[in-house]
């Protein structure tokens, strides 16, 4: 059986927002990460567009009329949103609250436009994680693959793809998602989690705990 992952967290947990354009393939490797990393808790996002007939409440969204997104939007209960489609997406303040209060590291899965405003609220304790596609061809064979749109909604996909692309820049890590090497880029993220666990900022409180001044 294959071990799963335990890391040394600290007081706090990180946020790790995952994101990258459609075709990327986050989908499938936000859930073999979700295995590697059981301990983490995935913040589930809120949507106003329909749920399809595979889908739960409160596993894959919390599905909200836009009468209900909005109240929330104006009571300040949504971290992050986004309009996808003509359909609000957004981040609840109450997952937030549930997974970072019990000291568990936050796994988010966003769209591009949330990332940033994840940043800004959170600051450093936001570690953002962009995956792409090996390349544009194959950004829109993977989409072509999935059989469900039109030449034309999948150009307006792969246009937005190529936008939400050059904000790479602005993410702390770019991973490149290959094809049919899900589980690799999700190893990949996971050494990333580990590795921001080990910033020198975010191991003070361990040492000044464990190697006070003084015992020295």
């Amino acid at each position: 059986m294959e071990e799963k992952e335990t890391i040394k967290r600290q007081p706090e947990g990180i946020i790790f927002v995952i994101s990258g354009p459609s075709g990327s393939g986050k989908g499938t490797v936000m859930e073999i990460l979700r295995e590697l990393y059981p301990e983490a808790g995935l913040a589930v996002s809120a949507t106003t567009r329909a749920r399809r007939d595979y889908e739960e409440e409160g596993r894959e969204y919390f599905f909200k009329t836009r009468e209900q997104f909005e109240q929330l939007l104006a009571d300040g209960e949504i971290l992050e949103h986004t309009v996808y489609n003509g359909n609000y997406y957004g981040t609840l303040k109450s997952e937030a609250d549930r997974i970072l209060g019990s000291g568990k590291d936050m796994l988010l899965e966003i769209e591009v436009d949330g990332a940033g405003q994840i940043k800004r609220l959170f600051g450093d304790r936001a570690v953002s994680i962009m995956l792409i596609a090996p390349s544009g061809e194959e950004q829109a064979r993977r989409l072509r693959g999935r059989g469900t749109d039109s030449e034309e909604v999948i150009a307006q996909r792969v246009a937005r793809a190529y936008e939400e692309i050059r904000q790479a820049s602005l993410y702390d890590y770019v991973t490149v998602n290959e094809t049919d090497r899900a589980r690799e880029c999700a190893e990949g993220i996971l050494s990333v989690i580990r590795a921001e666990h080990m910033r020198s900022r975010r191991m003070a409180d361990y040492i000044h705990d464990y190697f006070p001044d003084d015992e020295l």
